[in-house]
């Protein structure tokens, strides 16, 4: 039986603060296995600066609603997400916040509606979602919290989180070392997602700090590629294009037109709705794609883009043209 449960606001502060801190030690690393879906090498550096507006968002919010703590905290990491990966935590951050207004304490029930609903949001917002990545994590921990121990069901004690987020944090294990034999490059590289990796990272520190526990380095054990004598494998593979991040206000059906035209200059399409504003929405918006030009063009007719990026993806650094 856990003793020191705390999944109230100042819990999931802690959360975002030391998963910012722990994707900041992993960086390297996850970077030396991103291959997928270009080999970038900056998948750990994305999460980890996407993680830090959350954390620093969420550190300002005076709030006791979680909702409210993570929608804060979700939004601030949209407008500076970096990255498929920090993109895609972005969705599922803001996601998660929705059905946990109104509430002070996180529990079982509440945390496996919120993780359904994430799983929902995360892949809607990208035009062609591949199993083998952080979404197939996002799938699994979604059932696992939905699909558990039919004792906890509707159990809001103290101890069904506990064994909630266990279960949570077990099936993101299993769903990371599939990864591998679900896509064909980490097949040939032997290597698992690097995104993957990021989001169970973030998950045990989600559990270790709902449940006063220290994290679980064990769980990197025996991960293909993660050991750090390995090489850094993305230095041999060569991939051309730009990745181009942007925020920019949308009617639904503009979001929708914008994506279509996206989805024929590219690939790796996301959008997702950050905040509602007059008229519709303000939407996060990241592609790559073979050149910036047409992408922004296609962009800018329908208005003027915010946090605009266009980053090299032969040469990860990161160039802000706000």
């Amino acid at each position: 039986m856990q003793t020191k449960v705390a999944a109230n606001a100042q819990a999931l502060k802690r959360w975002l603060g030391k998963a910012e801190v722990v994707l900041g030690n992993h960086s390297d690393r996850l970077n030396a296995i991103n291959i997928f879906p270009v080999a970038d090498g900056d998948t750990g550096t994305n999460l980890y600066l996407t993680v830090r507006s959350a954390a620093l968002a969420a550190a300002e919010a005076e709030t006791t609603d979680v909702g409210e703590l993570l929608a804060a905290a979700g939004q601030a990491a949209m407008e500076e997400a970096r990255g498929n990966s920090g993109t895609l935590f972005s969705v599922f951050l803001s996601a998660l916040s929705e059905p946990l207004h109104g509430t002070t304490r996180l529990t079982g029930p509440l945390l496996a509606a919120a993780l359904q609903r994430a799983e929902i949001r995360c892949w809607s917002a990208l035009s062609d979602p591949v199993p083998g990545t952080m979404l197939s994590v996002i799938e699994a921990v979604s059932r696992a919290a939905n699909t558990g121990d039919p004792v906890h069901a509707g159990d809001h004690s103290n101890h069904a989180l506990a064994a909630t987020l266990e279960a949570v944090v077990a099936a993101a294990l299993e769903a990371v070392v599939e990864t591998e034999d679900q896509l064909g490059p980490l097949a040939a590289a032997e290597v698992v997602d690097a995104g993957a990796v990021g989001f169970l990272l973030i998950l045990d520190t989600l559990r270790a700090s709902a449940l006063g526990e220290e994290l679980q380095p064990e769980l990197l054990d025996g991960l293909h590629g993660y050991s750090v004598q390995d090489p850094h494998i993305h230095l041999d593979h060569a991939h051309e294009g730009v990745e181009v991040m942007c925020t920019i206000n949308l009617s639904p059906l503009d979001a929708a037109t914008l994506r279509l035209q996206l989805d024929e200059l590219g690939d790796s399409v996301i959008l997702s709705a950050v905040t509602e504003v007059e008229g519709g929405y303000r939407w996060r918006i990241h592609a790559h794609v073979p050149a910036a030009d047409p992408a922004l063009a296609a962009i800018r007719s329908f208005g003027e883009p915010s946090n605009l990026s266009v980053t090299d993806l032969a040469a990860p650094a990161y160039e802000a043209h706000d």
